[in-house]
């Protein structure tokens, strides 16, 4: 009975996560503009994402590249600025490493909407202009503490002597960290990349307080001043799909070349 009342809770926590993913999907292969009006099987809002040939096609188009470019170009930094802050806190010793852990840990904890307000207030005070550049900052500033949460479990599993060796036989201590070190935190920094990439795609609160006045609009920010003219744009449901199903994949690929990875280190 306990394995049973197990298996009924697991199922019923995937149907309350994943219920409004289907029903956007199944709804996105009708033409009707209100979501749960179902008027027929159609392919014809995914051809007018495709096509263009819709109302505001011109600023949702541009609120996507500015969603994927930040979320890139965060990506990028933070998981180059958070592997190398992770080997520095690995490092470390005593009360400074666990200070350290303590501060990396409260960006993660603490609600978006404080990180934005403090981020707007500190723009402000220095007198920089927001804008792109102000929410790339913001961006690569939440999501490099994940990038450190991610690489510090692989530091922790490799074998601290390795490093040692490499410098033992004459390598300089950059051509260790290069052939050494980021092949074996190659997974971890993967993760943190997809993580962090993932953060600022779908993150609202710091882009709405960092933007600024200029008119800059990321996918969140788009689908908030769509929903506040009455009602969402019907082509957003072929366009959260098609994220939904990427991502998917993405992580369907991920997890069998983990398994593939393991599989082949035990024979």
């Amino acid at each position: 009975m306990k394995r049973f009342f197990a298996q009924c809770y697991i199922w019923l926590l995937l149907i309350v996560l994943y219920a409004p993913i289907f029903f956007i999907a199944v709804f996105s292969f009708t033409e009707s503009k209100v979501l749960g009006n179902w008027t027929g099987f159609s392919t014809k809002l995914y051809s007018n994402l495709f096509t263009g040939n819709m109302q505001g096609t011109g600023s949702l188009m541009h609120a996507i590249e500015n969603t994927l470019i930040i979320a890139l170009i965060a990506a990028t930094v933070s998981t180059i600025l958070g592997t190398v802050a992770a080997i520095g806190i690995h490092n470390m010793r005593g009360r400074g490493k666990q200070a350290i852990n303590f501060l990396n840990n409260i960006p993660m904890l603490n609600p978006d909407i404080i990180t934005g307000v403090s981020l707007f207030l500190l723009f402000v005070f220095l007198h920089i202009s927001q804008g792109y550049v102000t929410v790339v900052l913001a961006h690569i500033t939440f999501c490099t503490p994940y990038v450190v949460l991610s690489v510090l479990p692989k530091l922790t599993q490799m074998n601290p002597n390795i490093y040692e060796a490499a410098l033992d036989l004459g390598a300089t201590p950059f051509q260790a960290l290069r052939k050494v070190l980021i092949p074996m935190l190659k997974p971890g920094m993967i993760s943190g990349f997809i993580l962090a990439f993932t953060m600022s795609l779908d993150d609202f609160a710091v882009t709405f307080f960092t933007r600024g006045t200029i008119g800059l609009d990321t996918l969140s920010t788009y689908i908030y001043t769509d929903a506040r003219k009455g009602g969402l744009t019907p082509e957003l449901r072929p366009m959260i799909t098609l994220m939904f199903v990427g991502i998917l994949i993405l992580l369907i690929i991920i997890n069998l070349r983990k398994i593939r990875n393991s599989k082949t280190a035990v024979e």
